[in-house]
């Protein structure tokens, strides 16, 4: 449905346009349901509007029940183990089934919604920012992240190279004190 009303703003259509040209898209069972509502819709009287059309698909493919698992999804979102980059990914996609998060007075929700769902140490380090334009925001949690997989890397990188020296080393260390200990036991 958002494919076609991308298209549809595209081309810069009418609702009867919208109607007609969606009725071209659907492929197989779709064109079969709607060619049994059609006639429903016909027979009453009616005519069928862009809206109408809209709303009667997305209660046939896309019912109530599902939106609400979607919106309780969003609702519930963390970041986990997501990269923030992935965090955000999933953050759009779900918030589309939560329009008043999208609504243009609501940024500020948005961005409170997204910061309460960060990981503790991203949090505590963006939450004093007050970032309240949410792609400023998306952006500022990309880049913490980007620098604690490099601090993390790099540390990896430094720990394996003293490894490798420190086993032999605390393995002989282990051996001398068990040697002291065994001399120093009393017999």
């Amino acid at each position: 449905m958002e494919g076609m009303e991308r298209i549809f703003r595209a081309m810069v259509t009418n609702n009867d346009q919208k109607v007609r040209l969606a009725t071209h898209m659907l492929a197989e069972e779709a064109e079969y349901w709607l060619t049994s509502t059609k006639r429903k819709i016909e027979a009453s009287g009616d005519v069928i509007t862009w809206v109408r059309f809209k709303n009667e698909f997305l209660k046939k493919y896309f019912p109530e029940d599902l939106r609400t698992k979607k919106e309780a999804e969003f609702l519930n979102l963390k970041q986990g183990s997501m990269y923030a980059a992935e965090y955000a990914s999933k953050y759009e996609e779900l918030s589309r089934f939560c329009p008043y998060i999208n609504a243009e007075d609501a940024m500020v929700s948005k961005c409170v919604k997204f910061e309460n769902g960060l990981r503790t140490e991203i949090y505590q380090y963006i939450c004093f920012h007050e970032i309240r334009d949410f792609d400023t925001f998306v952006h500022k949690c990309r880049m913490f992240d980007d620098a604690g997989k490099a601090k993390l890397n790099y540390y990896k990188v430094v720990n394996d190279k003293k490894g490798k020296g420190m086993e032999m080393g605390n393995r002989t260390t282990r051996i001398r004190a068990r040697r002291k200990m065994l001399v120093e036991a009393p017999r």
